[in-house]
């Protein structure tokens, strides 16, 4: 049975944003989850994922970017999405119980916090669901520049039919990064990680990715 969320607001430069804590009793660790452009923090895509998370002992943090908060469509420009990162990270760590705290979002809300660690953020490492390394069909267009520097962990989960990042074109940015930074395609998943002649409810989808996650983040965690 999934943990119940504690719902919660948070300061955010000049207003709030919502955002849903969950935390097992054994945590080991803590992961912050932001959404996408197009949905916000009760897709079931990230509730199915941040279940399975708590089901893995990771205490887990969603939250809404301002837009979402104030009903429109497009998504924040770069500095408000980086403020309400870097204030539900500060809320994170300060709930975190002194296990580390870790930084995940699917497309833009996963290249929004790259952005911010690469601003000053901290994290004990960076998960994309999905990282949109150019808009579709325009490979010239890429959003890599901020990732190379970056020496905390890094974990690409990508579909090998993502239009964002097909595949051989997200990993040669990730061999320039460095070791710390590692791609594993979910073969058949496209953007949202749906696989063709496999039906799957989203909640569903979302928890598959759980396994890969919570074995990339002990494999960066002393003593799990």
């Amino acid at each position: 049975m999934p943990l119940e969320s504690e719902e919660l607001t948070v300061n955010a430069g000049d207003g709030t944003v919502s955002a849903a804590y969950a935390r097992p009793s054994d945590a080991w660790a803590s992961l912050v989850v932001a959404h996408g452009a197009g949905s916000g923090m009760e897709h079931p895509f990230l509730t199915g994922f941040t279940d399975a998370m708590n089901d893995g002992g990771v205490a887990t943090w969603r939250f809404n970017f301002p837009y979402r908060e104030a009903g429109k469509k497009f998504p924040d420009r770069a500095p408000a999405a980086i403020a309400a990162w870097r204030a539900v990270m500060f809320a994170a760590e300060d709930n975190a119980g002194g296990v580390p705290v870790w930084a995940c979002g699917k497309s833009f809300g996963g290249r929004m916090a790259s952005m911010a660690v690469a601003e000053g953020m901290q994290a004990a490492g960076l998960v994309f669901l999905g990282y949109p390394l150019h808009p579709p069909g325009k490979p010239e267009k890429l959003r890599d520049e901020h990732l190379y520097g970056l020496t905390l962990p890094m974990l690409f989960l990508q579909g090998t039919r993502d239009p964002f990042a097909l595949p051989g074109e997200l990993e040669p940015v990730a061999e320039r990064i460095g070791p710390n930074a590692v791609v594993e395609r979910i073969e058949g998943g496209n953007h949202m990680f749906e696989v063709a002649g496999n039906k799957r409810p989203q909640d569903v989808i979302g928890a598959s990715l759980a396994a890969p996650v919570l074995e990339f983040l002990r494999a960066h965690t002393p003593g799990r």
